[in-house]
Formats: structure tokens, sequence, C-alpha cells
């Protein structure tokens, strides 16, 4: 019973909090990250998939300037709070959603730990800017290393967690068509 009530729901979770998510990501991109990005000339520490080291942080920060910085932590970081947790959320669902016909669950398992793997990294990374921000202009090298390999983890998760998440819907989606064949 609990299970076909899931199947029956897990589609709608799937789709609304993909579209609440979609529409974070947007805000980000369009909003904040690019008011970061006009009022500093650097590239968010977000938006940078392959890491940063001490002296971009440094410079970031130095050209953020004392308002930009607090409109990272209130803003940006805000916004960031919600996004891992709707994303993580939407990927779970489409797997499960996708997975259900799946005899093999192995994928279907792989796909939701690095879902929510990227999800505990991007938050580590936002404790990292957050810590950056408040000890600035003290740079702690090892924070900025650890907070540039959560950015690099994540972004590295979260390409293969939607990139899984995309196989097992095609998956999905050659399973039922072989299920509608006579």
């Amino acid at each position: 019973m609990t299970n076909r009530i899931l199947s029956q729901h897990i589609g709608i979770i799937a789709v609304g909090s993909g579209l609440i998510g979609a529409s974070i990501h947007l805000l980000m991109i369009n909003v904040t990250l690019a008011h970061i990005e006009a009022v500093s000339g650097h590239v968010p520490f977000d938006m940078r998939p392959f890491g940063y080291g001490s002296t971009e942080a440094a410079a970031l920060l130095e050209a953020l300037g004392v308002e930009g910085r607090a409109y990272y932590l209130s803003h940006q970081i805000v916004l960031d709070i919600f996004y891992p947790a709707v994303l993580t959320l939407t990927l779970v669902a489409a797997i499960c959603w996708f997975g259900q016909r799946m005899t093999n669950r192995k994928l279907v398992r792989i796909a939701i730990t690095l879902s929510v793997g990227s999800a505990l990294f991007d938050y580590v990374e936002n404790l990292g800017i957050a810590a950056m921000i408040w000890s600035w202009p003290v740079i702690s090298v090892p924070l900025v290393y650890a907070t540039s390999t959560a950015t690099i983890v994540k972004s590295a998760l979260t390409t293969l967690a939607v990139l899984l998440t995309l196989l097992v819907g095609f998956n999905w989606k050659r399973l039922s068509e072989a299920v509608a064949r006579p």
C-alpha cells in the first residue's frame, strides 16, 4: 500500500520540487550571483567548478567590499541554504520515480548517493564561504583550500548525479517501450 501511494505521488514531488529548484537556481544565477560578479568584477565562489586559490579568494573578498560581503551572506548564502535540499529532493524523487521498473537497483542507489553527496558538499562549501567572509580580512589558506575542494567535489557530484538521473530516465523510457510492445 505504501509503495503504491509513494509511486503515485513521487512524480508530482519530482516535478514540483524541480520547478521550485529551477526557480531558485534562476534567481541565484540571474540576480544574486550576477550582482556579486557585477559588484566585484570576479566570478563568485559558487560558480567556480574547478576551484580557486587563496589569491583568487582574497581578490574576490576585497573587491566585494563591506556591502558586497554582507550581500553574499544575506542573499546568496540564504538562497543556497534551500537550493541543495530542493535539488536533492528533485533528483532523488526523479530517480525513484524512473527507477521503479528497474530490476537492478544498483544504479538507483548510486544516483541517490551522489545526489545526497552533492548537497552535503554544497553545504560544506556554503559554510566555508561564510567563514571566509566572517574572518575577512584574515585569509586562512587551509579554509580556502577546504572550501575550494568542497566546490570541486560538489560540482563533480552534481554533474554525475544529474547524468545518472538522466540515465535512469532513459532506462525507464526503454523499459516502458518494451512493456508496451506485444
